[in-house]
């Protein structure tokens, strides 16, 4: 399987660990990953639509870690970012598994980095699922 992780860099001690946990998952069951960095998490959509368009991926990951902070920004970032994924997903028919955390702080997110790994088993999960059903044909 080949699959494409797209990882912000924004909250980055947090990111790097989401990422460091997805890229062990991806290893411990088999998958190619090729791995996309960008500054923050409302540029994760557009480059997974990029690696959508390029036709050389079996799944794809979104990780990164946007916590809430005084502002309105954080419901924006939060809100669009999950738009931005299911649309990819949807537009593409590529199966696209979200892991990027959104918490009240940074206790929160220390708490939920397994969600890296687990973004790394459902997209892989959901790719199987579609090669079948496209072998059903």
């Amino acid at each position: 399987m080949r699959l494409g992780i797209v990882a912000s860099r924004f909250n980055e001690q947090l990111a790097r660990k989401l990422l460091e946990r997805a890229q062990a998952e991806a290893r411990k069951l088999g998958a190619e990953a090729r791995i996309v960095s960008v500054p923050g998490a409302l540029e994760i959509p557009v480059a997974l639509q990029w690696l959508a368009q390029s036709g050389r991926f079996d799944a794809l990951v979104a990780i990164g870690a946007v916590i809430r902070g005084e502002t309105y920004h954080f419901e924006v970032v939060a809100n669009e970012s999950a738009r931005g994924v299911m649309e990819i997903a949807l537009q593409s028919g590529l199966p696209i598994a979200n892991g990027i955390l959104t918490t009240e702080d940074e206790t929160q997110a220390e708490a939920r980095l397994e969600k890296g790994a687990e973004a790394v088993r459902v997209a892989l999960e959901m790719a199987k699922l579609r090669q079948r059903l496209h072998e059903e044909r």
